[in-house]
């Protein structure tokens, strides 16, 4: 059929979740409760972050900006979604969908990279800590963050000028809760395959590099760990180090898969769930585990709520 018998889409409808209104209410209040946690427990570390001078280290500096990405990331995909759950229609404009494309491929690439910068970071501390003050001072440290946003901002922009080209004629169901980049490819009714190989080698690339990275960093830092000689030490290290690889090997492992694997190899149900363990879950799972855990910011965090009730106290008692 040519392409001028052809409609053209302009919107497309999002999949629901379930056809049940009562879960469709259980689905809003979980994924509601689950963003509100994200929101809240990460603004609280930027905050106490930065108005803590102790945590005025590489490492902090770090999380500051891991947290801010996880809002972006959090923020691109679940608000509309939880508009989506309250109303019939659950649809967004193509050009909505490209645009919400592109924050999704951003914040994915600046996350991989900060993380593998964070890796970079320990493995500068516990292998090398003579050096680590020079290793990591304050301008490197800049640059790395700079350059984790510049390489995401490049990555997301090169899959959105390609995506941009592509023309949509029907059907318009995505068969997914947002428009990541794999779902929207099955929707075009032009040749994808340049699409494709763009976003395939660009995330093999990428996502591979940043995760040697980090898979070097802590090889080292666990063939460190091993020859500490007391057990204590070498408990503490491994309990700081684990939960970082937990939560990292499964934001890599689903988010490397659900964007390398082939279109043949499609499960609706699967590919929602990794979306969700990836995009939402880890957003929220990444401040407990770098943060709740951290004997230092429980004490920063209860230094500044001292600090907060002291203030509103002498406030009060001012008062006339």
């Amino acid at each position: 059929m040519s392409m001028e018998n052809q409609t053209t889409v302009t919107e497309f409808i999002l999949r629901k979740f379930s056809s049940d209104p009562q879960m469709q209410i259980f689905l809003f209040l979980m994924f509601l409760v689950i963003y509100l946690i994200t929101l809240c427990s990460n603004i609280v570390i930027m905050v106490v972050i930065r108005v803590d001078s102790h945590l005025n280290t590489p490492m902090y500096f770090f999380l500051f900006h891991l947290s801010f990405v996880d809002i972006c990331y959090s923020s691109v995909t679940v608000p509309n979604m939880l508009v989506n759950f309250l109303v019939e229609h659950k649809t967004i404009s193509v050009n909505g969908c490209i645009v919400q494309m592109f924050f999704i491929i951003l914040s994915i690439g600046a996350e991989g990279f900060i993380l593998s910068t964070m890796a970079y970071d320990r493995y500068a501390a516990i292998c090398d800590p003579l050096r680590y003050t020079e290793r990591m001072s304050k301008g490197i440290c800049v640059q790395l963050v700079s350059g984790a946003w510049t390489i995401g901002f490049f990555h997301a922009l090169l899959n959105t000028v390609f995506t941009s080209k592509l023309h949509f004629c029907g059907p318009n169901e995505i068969s997914h809760f947002s428009c990541e980049l794999p779902p929207l490819l099955q929707q075009s009714c032009t040749d994808t395959f340049t699409n494709q190989v763009v976003l395939l080698t660009s995330v093999v690339i990428l996502g591979s590099s940043s995760f040697l990275l980090m898979l070097i960093s802590y090889i080292y830092i666990m063939s460190t760990i091993l020859r500490i000689r007391t057990a204590e030490g070498r408990r503490k290290a491994f309990s700081t180090c684990s939960s970082h690889l937990i939560v990292v090997g499964l934001w890599y492992l689903t988010a490397f898969f659900q964007y390398t694997k082939p279109s043949t190899v499609s499960s609706v149900v699967l590919d929602e769930i990794f979306s969700i363990q990836y995009s939402i879950l880890t957003p929220m799972l990444n401040p407990i585990i770098y943060s709740l855990k951290n004997k230092e910011i429980k004490m920063a965090l209860g230094r500044v709520l001292r600090n907060i009730s002291k203030y509103g106290f002498h406030r009060n008692i001012q008062r006339p």
